[in-house]
C-alpha cells in the first residue's frame, strides 16, 4: 500500500505483532526509525516531519527492525535501543533522547536523573517534555522513565498499562505476567459504566 504523492516514497512502513498491540514503524532509506509506536499507523505517521509525511510511504519489510523486535520480545531488553533512529529537535532534546537510549533494559530512571544525564539537572520539566515529544518509542525507550517514587506514570504511546507491561517484559517477565499487568492496569484505568 502506498500513501502520498510519489511512487518513490522516502519511507517504509512495517507492522509487528507484540503483546502490547501492533507496533508501527516508519524508517527512512538509511534504515533509521523516524516514527514508531503502538496506536494505528496514521496516528504514528502524524509524528513525521511534514515533508516526509507529504512524500508518503510504502508498506514493506524492514529486516533489521524485525530482528530487533523479535530479539526484544525474546528477552534482549536492549535490542531496540541498538536500532538507528533519527529525530529532529533542540540540542537538549537530542541529549535527552540519547540519555534515554543509555538506560539499560530492565531498569528505570526518574525524570530528575534523566535531566542530569542530559547535562542540565534543573531541566526536569524540559526532560519530561522531551519524553512526551519522542516520536520513536520504544526505540528511544521513554517507557523506562518514571515519576518520582518510581511511579509508572503516563505513556503517550498506549497508556500506563502498556508502559508497565513493557517494563515487565524487560525485567524478564513471562507472557503470563505481562498479560496480567495489562489486565490489571487496564482495569484500574477503566471508566466505570454510566459515567
Amino acid at each position: 500500500m502506498f500513501y502520498g504523492k510519489w511512487m518513490d516514497a522516502p519511507l517504509t512502513h512495517a507492522e509487528y505483532d507484540t503483546p502490547f498491540g501492533a507496533l508501527h514503524v516508519f524508517a527512512d532509506a538509511q534504515g533509521r526509525v523516524r516514527a514508531s509506536g503502538f496506536p494505528d499507523a496514521l496516528s504514528i505517521a502524524a509524528h513525521l516531519p511534514s515533508a516526509l509525511l507529504e512524500a508518503g510511504w510504502s508498506d514493506s519489510s524492514l529486516d533489521h527492525i524485525e530482528q530487533a523486535v523479535s530479539a526484544w520480545l525474546a528477552g534482549d531488553a536492549d535490542a531496540l535501543a541498538r536500532v538507528p533512529v533519527y529525530q529532529e529537535g533542540s540540542a537538549f532534546r537530542l541529549r535527552v533522547w540519547e540519555a534515554i537510549r543509555r538506560v539499560p533494559g530492565g531498569t528505570t530512571m526518574s525524570y530528575r536523573d534523566l535531566a542530569a544525564a542530559a547535562g542540565n539537572p534543573s531541566a526536569i520539566r524540559a526532560a519530561a517534555s522531551a519524553c512526551g515529544l519522542n516520536a520513536t518509542a520504544p526505540f528511544v525507550p521513554c517507557h523506562r522513565i518514571v515519576s518520582s517514587g518510581a511511579k509508572v506514570g503516563q505513556y503517550g504511546f498506549g497508556g500506563p498499562a502498556i508502559k508497565a507491561a513493557m517494563l515487565t517484559l524487560e525485567a524478564g517477565g513471562t507472557r503470563s505476567q505481562i498479560d496480567q499487568v495489562l489486565r490489571t492496569a487496564s482495569a484500574l484505568t477503566a471508566v466505570p459504566a454510566g459515567t
